[in-house]
């Protein structure tokens, strides 16, 4: 496109976000459509399913995001609940402002209660971070996933597995495109930015001692309700991080629903160590550093498989399966489960130096969001992308390589 003003025909692009990992990924695709020419109006809607305002305000501040537009303010509720609220309040702000599109990102229960008021209402839906499937149909997110994919009419994929799950489950190859990680675009932009973990540390109130042996250390995260919500499963969990702390120290910032079960459950013990620092919940900055810093990490997020890959930090995932693969056969991603043998057998591992080291996979490169206006601009303005319109052999977008 040459022209310097966005057509007025065209309404703007609503881009949804709704809780912590849709704002880093949301981030760069903003700076992106600001930075396009013509520049791709755009209006920031937080559903409000991530409602923590202190740790908001730090996240939009940390990575450099407007504050929204319009919050629905929808708070905490049971799955069925929160999607049927947001869909309730998102629809007005649907009508309201007529836009060309409505981009979505990642799996949460925001991102499918958007695209299904688009389906009524004949609204063209973006999916960014499309294909990814962990193929375990009790996790709400792979439903989430699966069902959004369907309805989507653009789907942007961060890796070339994604392509072949969309493909079996018979999406239009020409909907799909290849652009890379918008996670990654975010990690890169704010890398030079993130705290030093003894920074962090301090604030928390953590001795200096802490890291005083080589400053060597792990970090843990928990969130999953398979992970955290029984006691005959987390009980072991903690006992084997315990037994881990004992051969390298563990930073654990600790999840809010993790937190309230440990209470509740009376495990509190597990925890009180000297080579355990607990942490409240970390703003971005502060867990970049923390994750660049560390000899492994052991979680079972999704976002940080992907980013101690492209930080070259080991990764030890306490799942039985993952959405991304890619992060197991490129990266430094390795599944442990919930077996405390392949847990501790690993961690041995990597304290003697045989950590997976891995590659950064294709178009984890910092501009995923560039491939990703290029394309859109292209795509809302003739109403066929380039890569619609070429089947290339790399099957990805041809903007921004």
């Amino acid at each position: 496109m040459s022209e310097q003003e966005w057509p007025a025909a065209l309404g703007p692009v609503i881009c949804v976000v709704g809780a912590r990992p849709n704002f880093m990924k949301i981030a760069p695709i903003l700076r992106a459509f600001a930075a396009h020419r013509p520049a791709i109006p755009a209006l920031l809607v937080h559903t409000g399913q991530h409602y923590d305002r202190e740790m908001n305000d730090r996240l939009f501040s940390d990575l450099r995001l407007p504050h929204p537009d319009i919050n629905l303010g929808v708070g905490s509720a049971s799955h069925a609940v929160q999607t049927a609220e947001v869909m309730r309040r998102f629809e007005p702000i649907v009508d309201a402002n007529r836009p060309s599109c409505v981009l979505v990102v990642g799996d949460v229960n925001s991102t499918l209660a958007c695209t299904l008021v688009c389906a009524k209402k004949a609204v063209p839906v973006v999916h960014v971070e499309a294909g990814l499937r962990s193929f375990d149909r009790t996790m709400p997110e792979e439903i989430n996933r699966l069902l959004t994919d369907q309805i989507a009419d653009r789907l942007y994929t961060t890796e070339r597995s994604a392509e072949t799950n969309l493909a079996r489950e018979g999406v239009d190859p020409a909907r799909v495109c290849f652009v890379g990680n918008v996670m990654i675009d975010s990690l890169l932009f704010n890398r030079e930015f993130a705290l030093p973990p003894s920074a962090t540390l301090q604030a928390a109130g953590i001795d200096r001692a802490f890291l005083a042996e080589r400053q060597v250390y792990g970090v843990v995260t928990l969130h999953r309700p398979a992970n955290v919500d029984q006691v005959e499963t987390l009980r072991p969990l903690l006992v084997v991080l315990r037994e881990v702390s004992g051969k390298v120290p563990l930073v654990m910032a600790l999840h809010p629903r993790t937190r309230s079960n440990i209470e509740r459950f009376a495990l509190d013990e597990l925890l009180v160590s000297p080579r355990i620092a607990v942490l409240p919940p970390q703003g971005y900055l502060e867990m970049l550093g923390l994750l660049a810093g560390a000899s492994v990490v052991l979680s079972d997020s999704g976002g940080l498989q992907e980013e101690t890959t492209a930080l070259g930090v080991p990764c030890l995932t306490i799942r039985e399966n993952t959405e991304r693969p890619i992060t197991v056969e490129q990266g430094t991603n390795t599944l442990v489960g919930r077996d405390p043998e392949a847990i501790t057998k690993a961690v041995d591992e990597i304290v003697a130096g045989g950590g997976k080291t891995g590659r950064v996979p294709e178009f984890w490169d910092g501009r995923a969001a560039e491939r990703i206006a290029a394309d859109l601009a292209r795509w809302l303005t003739s109403g066929q992308s380039q890569c619609s319109q070429q089947e290339s052999e790399a099957r990805s977008c041809p903007v921004g390589k």
